[in-house]
């Protein structure tokens, strides 16, 4: 919203609540309304808008909604997901738990890779069909769709550094990391999807974009960037095959194989260039969850976490583990 404001763009912050971000220009105008209610989200574009960035779109419904202001909305910037992607051989995010396994995608994946059916059935499959719906809606209202890895920043409502961030907290010392350590979920700061939708925003078109950071690091680098910012020291266990029995080993960040998207098409499409790389964005991402967490249960503080991961800090699993390590 800040990026758009400084730009000169008159902007409007809508949300349920209706809050200001501390961080915001005073020029941004907030305004509330549940875009799941239609009429809500027809009033406040009122006569009509230049551009739409959809923060929340999900699923065919949200598309259709947004395709029926075509006319008064002059063209969109949506959030989508790299979860859309499948392999080769069909298998996607979906598949990891199931026969088929996890994917093993090219390195890097482009935006030319295969994307898995769309459907209702789960995550991925809804943000399929959102693409699908606006995309076919491209002569109506042009959409940038930009698929993001691994969003973090303050208020992610489901930061994977929270991991890494508690066991800290709580004093654990030794870690436990399966394959090695050496997974690979690109991750994809707030601060270089801004930059994205800034650079869209003017340049009005039907695309579809890779949005991650320069690099993907490791998981074991990733925990070394918040030890380093939290002044701490961690002994690293390396496992390495998957986690072990109780999910020992296993993070947010934990995958078999690399997951790494390419960024070309942005730089030749939006002369796009990130502005923020992953460790520089941890000093503020740490003291946000630091000032969450304090005297609060991990579960109440990031209730989608604990739904999406379930029981991360499993200490007495790791522990009998360790020692049966040791002996």
């Amino acid at each position: 919203m800040g990026a758009l404001a400084r730009d000169g763009w008159e902007v409007t912050a809508l949300s349920r609540g209706g809050g200001r971000d501390a961080g915001w220009p005073q020029e941004v105008r907030v305004a509330r309304a549940d875009r799941e209610d239609d009429a809500a989200l027809s009033a406040a574009v009122g006569d009509g808008c230049d551009v739409l960035v959809d923060m929340v779109a999900f699923g065919e419904g949200h598309a259709r909604q947004l395709v029926s202001l075509a006319g008064r909305v002059g063209s969109a910037v949506v959030i989508s997901s790299v979860s859309v992607y499948e392999d080769d051989k069909g298998r996607n995010f979906d598949t990891q738990a199931g026969p088929g396994g996890f994917p093993e995608y090219p390195v890097p994946v482009t935006e030319q890779q295969r994307t898995v059916r769309p459907g209702d059935t789960s995550y991925s499959t809804r943000k399929a069909a959102l693409e699908r719906e606006l995309l076919a809606a491209g002569d109506r209202l042009p959409v940038t769709l930009l698929r993001a890895g691994a969003i973090h920043g303050p208020y992610c409502r489901t930061p994977r550094e929270l991991y890494f961030v508690k066991r800290n907290l709580d004093g654990r010392r030794r870690r436990v990391l399966a394959y090695g350590g050496a997974s690979r979920f690109h991750p994809a700061s707030v601060h270089n999807i801004a930059e994205l939708i800034r650079l869209a925003a003017p340049r009005p078109g039907t695309r579809v974009l890779n949005a991650v950071d320069p690099e993907a690091p490791t998981v074991a680098q990733i925990a070394a960037a918040v030890d380093t910012v939290m002044g701490v020291e961690t002994e690293d266990v390396l496992l390495d095959g998957p986690p072990a029995a109780g999910g020992v080993g296993d993070t947010p960040w934990t995958v078999p194989v690399p997951v790494v998207c390419d960024m070309t098409e942005a730089r030749r499409q939006l002369d796009y260039r990130p502005v923020v790389r992953y460790a520089e964005t941890l000093p503020e991402t740490v003291t946000f969850l630091e000032e969450r967490l304090a005297g609060r249960d991990w579960r109440e503080a990031y209730p989608k976490m604990f739904q999406a991961y379930g029981d991360l800090f499993d200490y007495a699993a790791e522990d009998t583990w360790l020692a049966a390590r040791q002996a």
